[in-house]
């Protein structure tokens, strides 16, 4: 997935009409956008659909898919026929439950993103203990893309050594959490940030200031 100036806007928004307001502030700057349950539990899974046509935009679903096979594979099965391009499932759920959101991604020509490690302090807790195996199991599944924390840059590198140069990092936390988005990119592929954008007085301003801050 090519993904412009490194960015993916985190639309966590809970209107419509808002999302849209802001996604067409920036989209001369992105062509990749993440829908999560705010959004799509406020105005219904079409507001994916809606985003990619006015837009022009590809859409990573943030359903963090977190459940037994079956209901995996439905979600996933709802998510893509909705028009995503991606989804972003967890991998604590184990091997089955991964599975089938992967077979079901590939039957739609799309993507998974398997969350190795969360980018909140309370990850720590439970995540990070299992956060390197999650990584090694979806490399051993042929899987190419993956989360990992941009505010725990050890954390980071060491996924990154897991998974490889020729895997796609995509990393929350950049922004109000307190990641920086250059030594970020030094590792990950790609930058998820929401608040900092969504949030400013002037979205569009707001994203050259990110964009300006880490070219190289």
């Amino acid at each position: 997935m090519q993904i412009e100036n490194n960015i993916i806007l985190a639309l966590d928004l809970t209107t419509l009409q808002e999302a849209l307001q802001v996604a067409e502030d920036v989209s001369a700057y992105i062509n990749t956008i993440k829908i999560g349950y705010p959004l799509v539990l406020a105005e219904g899974l079409e507001c994916i659909h809606i985003h990619k046509e006015k837009i022009n935009c590809k859409i990573i679903a943030d359903f963090k898919v977190a459940d037994i096979p079956e209901t995996n594979q439905k979600i996933t099965d709802l998510t893509f026929q909705a028009g995503a391009d991606a989804i972003i499932v967890h991998g604590f759920t184990g091997r089955d439950s991964v599975k089938a959101t992967f077979e079901s991604a590939e039957s739609y020509g799309g993507d998974v993103f398997l969350v190795t490690e969360m980018s909140h302090p309370g990850a720590e807790n439970f995540m990070q203990n299992v956060s390197e195996d999650i990584a090694r199991m979806g490399m051993d599944m042929g899987i190419t893309n993956y989360v990992a924390p941009s505010t725990k840059l050890d954390r980071l590198k060491k996924i990154r050594g897991i998974v490889g140069d020729d895997s796609c990092i995509i990393s929350p936390g950049v922004g109000v959490q307190g990641g920086d988005p250059s030594l970020t990119l030094e590792l990950a592929d790609a930058l998820i940030i929401g608040r900092s954008i969504y949030t400013a007085n002037n979205p569009k301003q707001a994203l050259q200031s990110i964009i300006d801050s880490i070219k190289f």
